[in-house]
């Protein structure tokens, strides 16, 4: 269970991280609780993996503040020990064997649980002699995971770890996560452009687009707050006072609006209907582009 007492996993003020004249994160302010599997989604340059490379401690902000498990990130070797990452395209050393990367992994790691990497290397099928670059993209990844986990962290960070794969390895890895993140009692921040791998594994989510973030929230609570309202043309031109409209669309003499309320919502007109995760995100993505009635930049709805 998680204590409502303690830190957050990830808490951002004013977050600005820029690269020369280019603004990556501009002003973020960001509070996740513990015990949450976060889906980090946006498009292309949304500033996804800046975000994560700081809550890493790769990089450090250009202004504002953050906290990752109450400490700055890489405060020192006791906070990295409490986070494992998953970078990119998994990476694993070619040179080097299974059996090399988990003996690398309990030289570098205090914490190094040895049991449990090597159950789950016999559990997905990898040969220990093997060298990592023999392996396939699914076994990398699978390599990369158990190596951040065997480390027994609080916080296990993966950027697009599974974009790569096919839909069978992307399937195995999404379920392997889950299970570490049970076994481990971890929170698991997962960066992906694939809704349906978010919508799959993630209870709370964050949508950054423009370097801002655009929506945070438990997943339940998101959609419950959120209602697709379908009426004539000019019957939604009014709405309830404390229902904020998200995305405007026409066609056919009718109206559909997605709106956003309250906890407890007013009587709202016309047909309502309930909002999907894949909706809802891509709504606040057309949104952010700044056309609330167009299509959203490129995000892929993969199962």
């Amino acid at each position: 269970m998680t204590d409502e007492n303690s830190p957050p996993v990830l808490h951002a003020e004013g977050l600005t991280k820029r690269y020369g004249n280019r603004v990556a994160l501009s002003h973020c302010d960001l509070r996740i609780p513990r015990g949450r599997v976060i889906g980090l989604v946006g498009p292309n340059g949304a500033g996804k993996s800046t975000l994560l490379q700081l809550a890493c401690g790769l990089i450090t902000p250009t202004e504002g503040t953050l906290r990752v498990l109450g400490s700055r990130p890489a405060a020192d070797a006791a906070h990295l020990a409490r986070v494992g990452y998953v970078a990119q395209d998994t990476p694993v050393y070619a040179s080097l064997t299974v059996a090399d990367h988990l003996r690398m992994g309990a030289w570098l790691n205090p914490s190094w649980d040895r049991a449990l990497a090597e159950r789950r290397i016999a559990q997905v099928g990898l040969n220990r002699s093997q060298k990592a670059g023999g392996l396939s993209g699914g076994q990398r990844a699978q390599l990369a995971l158990t190596v951040a986990a065997a480390k027994r962290p609080e916080l296990l960070i993966l950027d697009e770890p599974a974009a790569a794969l096919d839909p069978l390895a992307r399937d195995g890895f999404l379920h392997h996560l889950l299970e570490f993140v049970d076994e481990l009692g971890a929170s698991a921040l997962l960066s992906s452009h694939l809704l349906g791998d978010v919508a799959r594994v993630c209870d709370h989510l964050v949508v950054l687009a423009g370097g801002r973030v655009q929506l945070a929230g438990d997943v339940a609570d998101l959609l419950s707050r959120h209602h697709r309202l379908t009426a004539s043309r000019g019957e939604l031109d009014r709405l309830p006072a404390g229902v904020e409209p998200v995305r405007r669309e026409s066609a056919g003499g009718y109206d559909r609006i997605m709106v956003r309320t309250g906890t407890v919502p007013p009587a709202l007109p016309g047909t309502v209907a309930p909002v999907g995760l894949e909706e809802l995100v891509l709504a606040y993505l057309s949104r952010a582009a700044g056309d609330p009635t167009g299509p959203a930049p490129s995000l892929e709805v993969r199962r």
